[in-house]
Protein backbone atom coordinates (compact mmCIF):
# COMPACT_ATOMS: atom_id res chain seq x y z
CA UNK A 1 0.00 0.00 0.00
CA UNK A 2 1.37 3.62 -0.84
CA UNK A 3 0.37 6.97 0.74
CA UNK A 4 1.84 10.02 -0.86
CA UNK A 5 -0.40 12.49 0.32
CA UNK A 6 -0.02 11.75 4.40
CA UNK A 7 2.38 13.83 6.50
CA UNK A 8 3.54 11.95 9.93
CA UNK A 9 2.12 12.87 13.44
CA UNK A 10 3.08 15.99 14.62
CA UNK A 11 6.88 15.30 17.35
CA UNK A 12 5.07 17.18 19.66
CA UNK A 13 1.81 14.64 19.81
CA UNK A 14 4.51 11.59 19.98
CA UNK A 15 6.37 13.28 22.84
CA UNK A 16 3.15 13.60 25.12
CA UNK A 17 2.85 9.95 24.54
CA UNK A 18 6.16 9.04 26.67
CA UNK A 19 4.16 10.73 29.76
CA UNK A 20 0.74 8.15 29.45
CA UNK A 21 0.28 4.85 31.20
CA UNK A 22 1.19 2.47 29.20
CA UNK A 23 -2.61 1.36 28.77
CA UNK A 24 -3.14 4.18 27.20
CA UNK A 25 -4.14 3.99 23.68
CA UNK A 26 -1.32 6.14 22.16
CA UNK A 27 0.40 3.28 23.12
CA UNK A 28 -1.68 0.68 21.44
CA UNK A 29 -1.92 2.27 17.74
CA UNK A 30 0.35 2.07 15.19
CA UNK A 31 1.58 5.47 14.17
CA UNK A 32 2.90 7.04 11.27
CA UNK A 33 6.11 9.05 12.05
CA UNK A 34 9.05 10.75 10.45
CA UNK A 35 11.12 8.49 12.24
CA UNK A 36 9.72 5.28 11.43
CA UNK A 37 7.65 6.19 8.27
CA UNK A 38 4.57 4.41 7.57
CA UNK A 39 3.63 1.82 9.82
CA UNK A 40 2.80 -1.88 8.19
CA UNK A 41 -1.11 -2.26 7.52
CA UNK A 42 -0.97 -5.57 7.23
CA UNK A 43 -3.62 -6.67 10.45
CA UNK A 44 -4.66 -3.18 10.79
CA UNK A 45 -8.34 -2.58 10.58
CA UNK A 46 -9.19 0.78 10.99
CA UNK A 47 -6.77 4.08 10.10
CA UNK A 48 -7.34 7.46 11.28
CA UNK A 49 -6.24 10.44 8.94
CA UNK A 50 -6.35 14.07 9.18
CA UNK A 51 -7.33 16.14 6.53
CA UNK A 52 -6.05 19.72 6.91
CA UNK A 53 -8.33 21.44 4.07
CA UNK A 54 -11.15 23.72 5.13
CA UNK A 55 -10.91 26.66 2.18
CA UNK A 56 -14.48 25.06 1.06
CA UNK A 57 -16.36 26.41 3.98
CA UNK A 58 -18.57 29.95 3.42
CA UNK A 59 -16.82 31.12 6.57
CA UNK A 60 -13.66 30.35 5.53
CA UNK A 61 -11.09 33.19 6.96
CA UNK A 62 -7.78 31.87 6.27
CA UNK A 63 -7.39 30.41 9.55
CA UNK A 64 -5.31 26.74 9.24
CA UNK A 65 -6.80 23.35 11.00
CA UNK A 66 -4.76 21.62 13.57
CA UNK A 67 -5.68 18.35 15.56
CA UNK A 68 -2.88 17.85 17.73
CA UNK A 69 -5.49 18.63 20.64
CA UNK A 70 -7.72 15.82 19.88
CA UNK A 71 -4.81 13.53 19.59
CA UNK A 72 -3.19 13.82 22.50
CA UNK A 73 -6.98 13.10 23.76
CA UNK A 74 -7.42 10.29 22.03
CA UNK A 75 -4.19 9.11 22.72
CA UNK A 76 -4.52 9.75 26.36
CA UNK A 77 -7.75 7.19 26.51
CA UNK A 78 -7.88 3.65 27.46
CA UNK A 79 -8.97 1.52 24.66
CA UNK A 80 -11.43 -1.30 25.69
CA UNK A 81 -11.11 -5.30 24.81
CA UNK A 82 -10.50 -4.49 21.45
CA UNK A 83 -9.41 -7.34 19.15
CA UNK A 84 -9.51 -4.59 16.15
CA UNK A 85 -5.95 -2.64 15.60
CA UNK A 86 -6.01 0.82 14.55
CA UNK A 87 -3.44 2.97 13.26
CA UNK A 88 -2.79 6.98 13.23
CA UNK A 89 -1.48 7.84 9.18
CA UNK A 90 -1.17 11.27 10.08
CA UNK A 91 -2.64 14.15 7.96
CA UNK A 92 -3.61 14.94 4.49
CA UNK A 93 -1.80 18.58 4.18
CA UNK A 94 -3.44 21.52 2.10
CA UNK A 95 -2.43 20.96 -1.50
CA UNK A 96 -2.01 24.20 -3.97
CA UNK A 97 -6.02 24.17 -4.94
CA UNK A 98 -8.32 21.92 -3.19
CA UNK A 99 -8.90 19.98 -5.82
CA UNK A 100 -5.43 18.55 -4.92
CA UNK A 101 -7.22 17.59 -1.53
CA UNK A 102 -9.89 16.22 -3.14
CA UNK A 103 -7.58 14.14 -4.81
CA UNK A 104 -5.46 13.16 -2.37
CA UNK A 105 -8.19 12.16 0.13
CA UNK A 106 -10.22 10.39 -2.52
CA UNK A 107 -6.83 8.74 -3.51
CA UNK A 108 -6.25 7.15 0.06
CA UNK A 109 -9.62 6.58 0.82
CA UNK A 110 -9.76 3.90 -2.06
CA UNK A 111 -6.69 2.29 -1.52
CA UNK A 112 -8.21 1.74 2.27
CA UNK A 113 -11.42 0.75 0.95
CA UNK A 114 -9.70 -2.20 -1.61
CA UNK A 115 -7.72 -3.37 1.98
CA UNK A 116 -10.87 -3.63 3.93
CA UNK A 117 -9.32 -0.75 6.11
CA UNK A 118 -12.32 1.96 8.01
CA UNK A 119 -10.55 4.89 7.50
CA UNK A 120 -11.82 7.50 10.18
CA UNK A 121 -11.51 11.31 8.62
CA UNK A 122 -11.09 14.06 10.85
CA UNK A 123 -11.99 17.02 9.13
CA UNK A 124 -12.08 20.11 8.08
CA UNK A 125 -15.17 21.53 5.99
CA UNK A 126 -17.47 18.71 5.49
CA UNK A 127 -17.58 19.13 1.79
CA UNK A 128 -14.61 16.49 2.11
CA UNK A 129 -17.27 13.70 2.44
CA UNK A 130 -17.09 14.26 -1.70
CA UNK A 131 -14.07 12.93 -2.53
CA UNK A 132 -14.96 10.84 0.59
CA UNK A 133 -18.41 9.41 -1.84
CA UNK A 134 -16.42 9.19 -4.99
CA UNK A 135 -13.52 7.44 -3.73
CA UNK A 136 -16.11 4.44 -3.79
CA UNK A 137 -16.12 4.95 -7.50
CA UNK A 138 -15.72 1.50 -8.85
CA UNK A 139 -15.51 -0.02 -5.49
CA UNK A 140 -19.52 -0.11 -4.71
CA UNK A 141 -21.76 0.02 -7.80
CA UNK A 142 -24.88 1.75 -4.88
CA UNK A 143 -23.93 3.90 -1.64
CA UNK A 144 -25.61 4.94 1.21
CA UNK A 145 -24.66 8.21 3.14
CA UNK A 146 -26.16 9.24 6.66
CA UNK A 147 -25.05 12.75 7.70
CA UNK A 148 -25.23 13.86 10.89
CA UNK A 149 -25.76 17.82 10.69
CA UNK A 150 -28.42 20.61 11.72
CA UNK A 151 -28.68 21.38 7.75
CA UNK A 152 -29.08 19.08 4.42
CA UNK A 153 -25.91 20.77 2.83
CA UNK A 154 -27.84 20.99 -0.42
CA UNK A 155 -27.09 24.30 -2.04
CA UNK A 156 -27.01 25.08 -5.65
CA UNK A 157 -25.34 22.14 -7.50
CA UNK A 158 -24.29 25.05 -10.52
CA UNK A 159 -22.43 26.76 -8.14
CA UNK A 160 -18.54 25.97 -7.05
CA UNK A 161 -18.89 23.37 -4.06
CA UNK A 162 -18.90 24.62 -0.92
CA UNK A 163 -19.17 22.84 2.92
CA UNK A 164 -22.90 23.97 2.86
CA UNK A 165 -23.72 22.29 -0.68
CA UNK A 166 -21.98 19.52 -1.47
CA UNK A 167 -24.68 16.81 -1.29
CA UNK A 168 -26.01 18.93 -4.77
CA UNK A 169 -22.84 17.67 -6.04
CA UNK A 170 -23.22 13.94 -5.01
CA UNK A 171 -26.77 14.25 -6.45
CA UNK A 172 -25.94 15.58 -9.88
CA UNK A 173 -22.58 14.42 -11.10
CA UNK A 174 -22.07 11.52 -12.73
CA UNK A 175 -21.18 8.82 -11.92
CA UNK A 176 -24.10 8.77 -10.77
CA UNK A 177 -23.35 5.83 -7.40
CA UNK A 178 -25.86 7.43 -4.80
CA UNK A 179 -28.29 5.10 -3.81
CA UNK A 180 -29.72 7.01 -0.62
CA UNK A 181 -29.17 9.83 2.20
CA UNK A 182 -30.43 10.43 5.18
CA UNK A 183 -29.77 13.12 7.59
CA UNK A 184 -29.92 12.24 11.37
CA UNK A 185 -30.84 15.34 13.78
CA UNK A 186 -31.84 18.47 10.71
CA UNK A 187 -33.35 21.65 12.68
CA UNK A 188 -36.11 22.73 10.55
CA UNK A 189 -35.21 26.32 10.74
CA UNK A 190 -31.90 25.96 8.94
CA UNK A 191 -34.08 24.61 6.25
CA UNK A 192 -35.71 26.05 3.60
CA UNK A 193 -39.15 24.44 2.72
CA UNK A 194 -38.01 24.60 -0.77
CA UNK A 195 -34.90 21.92 0.52
CA UNK A 196 -37.25 19.67 2.43
CA UNK A 197 -39.45 19.25 -0.28
CA UNK A 198 -37.07 18.06 -2.08
CA UNK A 199 -35.40 15.65 0.24
CA UNK A 200 -39.06 14.40 0.39
CA UNK A 201 -39.08 14.29 -3.54
CA UNK A 202 -36.10 12.26 -3.90
CA UNK A 203 -37.36 10.10 -0.99
CA UNK A 204 -34.31 10.61 1.20
CA UNK A 205 -34.82 10.10 4.98
CA UNK A 206 -34.65 13.30 7.17
CA UNK A 207 -34.76 12.92 11.00
CA UNK A 208 -35.66 16.07 13.19
CA UNK A 209 -33.75 16.64 16.51
CA UNK A 210 -36.67 16.10 18.37
CA UNK A 211 -37.75 12.64 16.99
CA UNK A 212 -33.97 11.45 17.55
CA UNK A 213 -33.80 12.85 21.18
CA UNK A 214 -36.97 11.87 21.71
CA UNK A 215 -35.73 7.96 20.77
CA UNK A 216 -32.36 7.58 19.88
CA UNK A 217 -33.09 4.18 18.75
CA UNK A 218 -34.08 5.16 15.58
CA UNK A 219 -30.70 5.72 14.62
CA UNK A 220 -29.34 2.43 14.63
CA UNK A 221 -31.25 0.61 11.42
CA UNK A 222 -30.46 3.97 9.51
CA UNK A 223 -26.61 3.27 10.03
CA UNK A 224 -27.14 -0.06 9.43
CA UNK A 225 -27.69 0.55 5.53
CA UNK A 226 -24.88 3.50 5.58
CA UNK A 227 -21.45 3.29 4.04
CA UNK A 228 -20.35 6.41 4.69
CA UNK A 229 -21.05 8.42 8.01
CA UNK A 230 -20.33 12.11 7.69
CA UNK A 231 -20.71 13.96 11.34
CA UNK A 232 -21.13 17.45 11.40
CA UNK A 233 -20.18 18.81 14.63
CA UNK A 234 -22.27 22.14 13.99
CA UNK A 235 -25.11 19.34 14.72
CA UNK A 236 -23.73 18.83 18.58
CA UNK A 237 -25.89 21.96 20.58
CA UNK A 238 -23.84 24.67 22.10
CA UNK A 239 -23.65 24.24 25.43
CA UNK A 240 -21.48 20.74 24.96
CA UNK A 241 -18.56 22.69 23.40
CA UNK A 242 -15.69 25.10 23.19
CA UNK A 243 -16.37 28.78 22.31
CA UNK A 244 -15.60 28.46 19.04
CA UNK A 245 -17.29 25.90 18.02
CA UNK A 246 -20.87 26.86 19.60
CA UNK A 247 -23.29 26.85 16.63
CA UNK A 248 -27.37 26.77 18.03
CA UNK A 249 -28.23 26.34 21.38
CA UNK A 250 -30.00 23.60 20.33
CA UNK A 251 -28.84 20.33 18.94
CA UNK A 252 -27.77 16.98 20.14
CA UNK A 253 -25.65 16.40 23.72
CA UNK A 254 -22.96 14.69 24.02
CA UNK A 255 -24.32 11.45 25.27
CA UNK A 256 -26.18 11.28 21.84
CA UNK A 257 -23.68 12.06 19.36
CA UNK A 258 -21.42 9.61 20.85
CA UNK A 259 -24.36 7.15 20.52
CA UNK A 260 -25.03 7.58 17.49
CA UNK A 261 -20.75 7.06 16.89
CA UNK A 262 -21.64 3.92 18.44
CA UNK A 263 -24.53 2.99 16.54
CA UNK A 264 -21.98 3.64 13.52
CA UNK A 265 -19.54 1.84 14.71
CA UNK A 266 -21.85 -1.43 14.69
CA UNK A 267 -22.87 -1.38 11.63
CA UNK A 268 -21.41 -4.19 9.31
CA UNK A 269 -21.62 -2.09 5.99
CA UNK A 270 -20.23 1.29 7.11
CA UNK A 271 -16.49 1.83 6.03
CA UNK A 272 -15.86 5.05 6.04
CA UNK A 273 -16.56 7.57 9.10
CA UNK A 274 -15.76 11.21 8.93
CA UNK A 275 -15.92 14.27 11.94
CA UNK A 276 -15.94 17.01 10.13
CA UNK A 277 -16.25 21.18 10.79
CA UNK A 278 -13.48 20.98 14.21
CA UNK A 279 -13.03 24.92 14.91
CA UNK A 280 -9.81 24.87 17.38
CA UNK A 281 -10.20 27.83 19.77
CA UNK A 282 -8.02 28.49 23.29
CA UNK A 283 -11.01 26.75 25.35
CA UNK A 284 -10.50 23.82 23.28
CA UNK A 285 -10.46 21.00 25.96
CA UNK A 286 -14.24 20.39 25.80
CA UNK A 287 -14.45 20.04 21.86
CA UNK A 288 -11.25 17.85 21.70
CA UNK A 289 -11.98 15.88 24.21
CA UNK A 290 -15.65 14.91 22.84
CA UNK A 291 -14.20 14.37 19.45
CA UNK A 292 -11.81 11.93 21.03
CA UNK A 293 -14.98 10.05 22.70
CA UNK A 294 -16.70 10.28 19.88
CA UNK A 295 -14.02 8.65 17.84
CA UNK A 296 -13.43 6.29 20.89
CA UNK A 297 -17.26 5.14 20.45
CA UNK A 298 -16.79 4.19 16.75
CA UNK A 299 -13.96 2.13 16.99
CA UNK A 300 -15.69 0.45 20.24
CA UNK A 301 -19.07 -0.36 18.18
CA UNK A 302 -16.67 -1.91 15.62
CA UNK A 303 -15.39 -4.46 17.47
CA UNK A 304 -19.04 -5.60 18.82
CA UNK A 305 -19.84 -6.24 14.97
CA UNK A 306 -21.72 -9.03 14.66
CA UNK A 307 -22.49 -10.26 11.00
CA UNK A 308 -25.72 -11.57 9.89
CA UNK A 309 -27.41 -12.17 6.21
CA UNK A 310 -30.54 -13.26 6.63
CA UNK A 311 -30.75 -13.92 3.20
CA UNK A 312 -27.75 -16.61 3.36
CA UNK A 313 -27.99 -18.14 6.53
CA UNK A 314 -31.98 -18.84 7.30
CA UNK A 315 -31.77 -21.05 10.58
CA UNK A 316 -30.78 -18.23 12.54
CA UNK A 317 -33.87 -16.04 11.84
CA UNK A 318 -37.20 -16.27 11.96
CA UNK A 319 -39.35 -15.05 8.98
CA UNK A 320 -42.68 -12.77 8.73
CA UNK A 321 -45.24 -12.62 6.11
CA UNK A 322 -47.22 -9.20 6.24
CA UNK A 323 -50.29 -8.94 3.63
CA UNK A 324 -51.16 -5.09 3.30
CA UNK A 325 -53.58 -4.62 0.34
CA UNK A 326 -51.77 -5.84 -2.87
CA UNK A 327 -48.15 -5.84 -0.78
CA UNK A 328 -46.86 -8.54 0.80
CA UNK A 329 -44.05 -7.54 3.05
CA UNK A 330 -41.52 -10.27 4.33
CA UNK A 331 -39.90 -9.12 7.45
CA UNK A 332 -36.71 -11.36 9.22
CA UNK A 333 -35.98 -11.32 12.80
CA UNK A 334 -32.34 -12.35 14.28
CA UNK A 335 -32.33 -15.01 16.98
CA UNK A 336 -28.96 -13.98 17.93
CA UNK A 337 -29.21 -10.29 17.89
CA UNK A 338 -33.00 -9.69 17.91
CA UNK A 339 -32.82 -7.11 14.66
CA UNK A 340 -34.86 -6.45 12.08
CA UNK A 341 -34.98 -6.21 8.54
CA UNK A 342 -37.90 -6.23 5.49
CA UNK A 343 -37.34 -7.64 2.28
CA UNK A 344 -36.90 -5.02 -0.78
CA UNK A 345 -38.09 -6.96 -3.86
CA UNK A 346 -36.67 -7.03 -7.42
CA UNK A 347 -38.66 -5.74 -10.09
CA UNK A 348 -37.45 -7.58 -13.33
CA UNK A 349 -39.26 -5.81 -15.65
CA UNK A 350 -38.92 -1.91 -14.19
CA UNK A 351 -35.10 -0.60 -14.15
CA UNK A 352 -33.81 -1.48 -10.49
CA UNK A 353 -31.16 0.70 -8.80
CA UNK A 354 -30.69 -2.48 -6.93
CA UNK A 355 -30.05 -5.33 -9.10
CA UNK A 356 -31.26 -8.26 -6.52
CA UNK A 357 -33.49 -8.79 -3.68
CA UNK A 358 -31.92 -7.04 -0.96
CA UNK A 359 -32.31 -6.03 2.74
CA UNK A 360 -33.49 -2.84 4.71
CA UNK A 361 -32.59 -3.07 8.19
CA UNK A 362 -35.64 -1.82 10.32
CA UNK A 363 -37.09 -1.87 14.01
CA UNK A 364 -39.69 -4.26 15.34
CA UNK A 365 -42.20 -1.30 15.23
CA UNK A 366 -42.07 -1.62 11.95
CA UNK A 367 -43.59 -5.09 12.06
CA UNK A 368 -46.12 -4.04 14.45
CA UNK A 369 -47.28 -1.41 12.24
CA UNK A 370 -47.28 -3.45 9.14
CA UNK A 371 -49.38 -5.77 10.89
CA UNK A 372 -51.75 -3.33 11.68
CA UNK A 373 -51.98 -2.38 7.98
CA UNK A 374 -49.34 0.67 7.91
CA UNK A 375 -46.42 0.68 5.20
CA UNK A 376 -43.43 1.52 6.85
CA UNK A 377 -42.00 4.79 5.25
CA UNK A 378 -38.41 3.54 5.18
CA UNK A 379 -39.60 0.80 3.19
CA UNK A 380 -41.88 2.75 0.98
CA UNK A 381 -38.98 5.00 -0.13
CA UNK A 382 -36.61 2.32 -0.77
CA UNK A 383 -38.94 0.52 -2.57
CA UNK A 384 -39.65 4.23 -4.91
CA UNK A 385 -36.11 4.65 -5.65
CA UNK A 386 -35.23 0.78 -6.42
CA UNK A 387 -38.07 1.38 -8.98
CA UNK A 388 -37.46 4.39 -10.68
Amino acid sequence: MTFNFLSPVSDKVLSSIELLSSQAFGNKLKIHTVQDGLPDLNDVQIAIIGVLENRNDVNYSGEDIQLDTIRNVLYSLFPGNWHTRVADLGDILKGDSVEDSYFALKTTVAVLLENQIIPIILGGSQDLTYPNYRAYDGILPMVNIVSVDSNFDLGDSTLPIKNNSYLGKIILEQPYNLFNYSTIGYQTYFNSQEEIDLMEKLHFEAYRLGEISKSINLVEPVMRDAHIVSIDLKAVKASEVSSKQKYSPNGLDGKEICAIARYAGISNKVSSFGVYEYQRSKDDQITSMLVAQMLWYFIEGVNCRVKEDPLKDEHNYQKFNVLIEDDELIFYKSIKTGRWWIEIPFLPEVNNKLKQHTLLPCMHEDYTEAMQGKIPERWYKAYRKNSF
